[in-house]
C-alpha cells in the first residue's frame, strides 16, 4: 500500500483545491480566447474565427459608403438673378417720342408689381405674354425691348425684382447660422453657401454634409469636400443641407482601459487607433495574442476570406489580431473599424491562475481565522 508522506500532503491539498477553484465561476471580464475558437464551427453554422493577415485586412477593407451621384456632379451653377414664378416685377419704360404708346417724351411709364404667373408669364402693354421665367432681368430688359420697338421707336426698359428671392436653399444642423438663404453670386457653391451660414461649428474630421434635392440625397465628409474640388457642387432652388456629426460607433469590451460604446473620432478608424481610444491593453490583465474584432459580415467578404463560394447571407465572424507578430501592430493598423464593431480583450491566461490562487490563498486565511477563534 502507498503511503504519502506528509512533505506531500499540503501540495497536493493545495492543487486539489486549486483545481476545485479553477473549475468555478471565477469572476473574470469574458471567454478567454481558447473558449472563442471552441466556441466557432467553421464547417457549419455561421460563426466563424479568423485570423487577420494581410491578405484578410486587404479583402475586407472598405471606405465609409456615400457621395454625390452624377445628377449632383453635372449640375452647373444657376443665376443669383434668375426669374421664377411668383416673383413681382418693376418695369420702368422711356419713350424718344414726344407721345409715345405708353407715355410721353422724358417721363417714364412705370409698371408695378408685375406677378410672374405660374406660366412663367407677365403682361406687358404693346408687347404682350412675355416669358419672364428662366431669364435674368437684364435678359427680360431685352425680349420686352425689341417687342416695345415694333410700337416705339428705340424704347429704354429697366426691370427690377420687386419681390421673390429666387432660388433659395435652407441649411440645418451644426452650423454658425440655421436659416433659408438665397443662392446669390458668391455663394452658388455648397462650400460657399456654408460659409455663408456661419461655417462647421462641430468637429471637422467627424462632419457629415447631406445634400436632399427632390427624391434625390448624397453624402459626403466635410475633408472631402475641400480636398476634392468636384465634391463642391452648384446648388439648386429649394436644396437642403444638413450638417452632421458622425454617428458611428464601436462597443469596447474585455482587458481595456474602458468599456464602452465609443464614437468614431475620424472618418477612417484602424483597430490599432480604436484601441487607443479606449485606453490601450491593460497591462495587467490583456492577452496581446487575442484581441478579437466581432462582426456581421456579408456573405461576399466572408467567401473571401476564407476561401470559400457557398456561403449565403450574413455572417457572424470573429476576427483576430495577435499584436506580438512581428507585423502584429502594423495588420492592426490597416484593419479597419466598421460601424457596430465590437472590439472584445481576452484575458492572459495567468489571469484565471492568478485569481484562482487569489482566492484559494483568501479561502485558507479565512479559515485560519476561523480556526483560531474556535480554539
Amino acid at each position: 500500500m502507498f503511503y504519502l508522506t506528509s512533505r506531500w500532503v499540503k501540495p497536493l491539498v493545495l492543487t486539489a483545491a486549486v483545481l476545485s477553484l479553477a473549475g468555478c465561476g471565477l469572476p473574470r471580464s469574458g471567454p478567454n480566447k481558447q473558449e472563442i475558437n471552441a466556441g466557432a464551427d467553421e464547417t457549419f453554422g455561421n460563426s466563424f474565427v479568423v485570423p487577420v493577415d494581410h491578405q484578410t485586412a486587404q479583402q475586407i477593407a472598405r471606405a465609409p459608403t456615400g457621395g454625390f451621384s452624377s445628377a449632383f456632379l453635372n449640375a452647373g451653377e444657376v443665376g443669383s438673378d434668375t426669374i421664377r414664378p411668383g416673383d413681382t416685377l418693376g418695369l420702368t419704360i422711356w419713350e424718344n417720342v414726344e407721345t409715345g404708346v405708353l407715355g410721353t417724351r422724358g417721363v417714364p411709364s412705370v409698371l408695378d408689381q408685375v406677378q410672374v404667373d405660374g406660366a412663367g408669364m407677365i403682361f406687358v402693354p404693346y408687347a404682350g405674354r412675355v416669358r419672364a421665367s428662366g431669364n435674368t432681368p437684364d435678359a427680360l430688359r431685352r425680349i420686352i425691348t425689341e417687342k416695345l420697338d415694333e410700337q416705339t421707336p428705340d424704347p429704354q426698359v429697366m426691370v427690377t425684382r420687386l419681390a421673390g428671392d429666387g432660388a433659395t436653399v435652407s441649411i440645418v444642423g451644426g452650423v454658425g447660422a440655421q436659416g433659408v438663404y438665397p443662392i446669390e453670386r458668391p455663394t452658388r457653391t455648397l462650400a460657399a453657401m456654408i460659409a455663408q451660414a456661419g461655417g462647421i461649428q462641430i468637429e471637422p474630421e467627424i462632419t457629415k454634409i447631406r445634400v436632399l434635392r427632390g427624391a434625390q440625397s448624397g453624402t459626403i465628409w466635410l475633408e472631402d469636400l475641400y480636398s476634392n474640388p468636384a465634391l463642391d457642387i452648384a446648388l439648386r432652388a429649394n436644396d437642403r443641407v444638413l450638417i452632421e456629426a458622425d454617428t458611428r460607433s464601436f462597443t469596447a469590451l474585455g482587458a481595456t482601459g474602458a468599456q464602452n460604446r465609443v464614437a468614431f473620432e475620424s472618418q477612417d478608424l484602424s483597430a490599432i487607433e480604436a484601441i487607443a481610444q479606449v485606453g490601450g491593453l491593460s497591462s495587467n490583465i490583456a492577452d496581446p495574442t487575442g484581441i478579437f474584432v466581432f462582426r456581421d459580415e456579408t456573405a461576399q467578404a466572408t467567401n473571401a476570406v476564407l476561401n470559400r463560394t457557398d456561403l449565403q447571407g450574413p455572417q457572424r465572424v470573429a476576427y483576430v489580431l495577435d499584436l506580438t507578430q512581428p507585423n502584429g501592430v502594423f495588420l492592426a493598423r490597416d484593419f479597419m473599424i466598421r460601424d457596430e464593431d465590437t472590439i472584445y480583450v481576452t484575458e492572459a491566461p495567468f489571469v484565471q491562475w492568478n485569481k484562482t490562487i487569489g482566492a484559494l490563498t483568501g479561502s485558507l486565511s479565512s479559515a485560519d481565522a476561523i480556526n483560531s477563534v474556535v480554539n
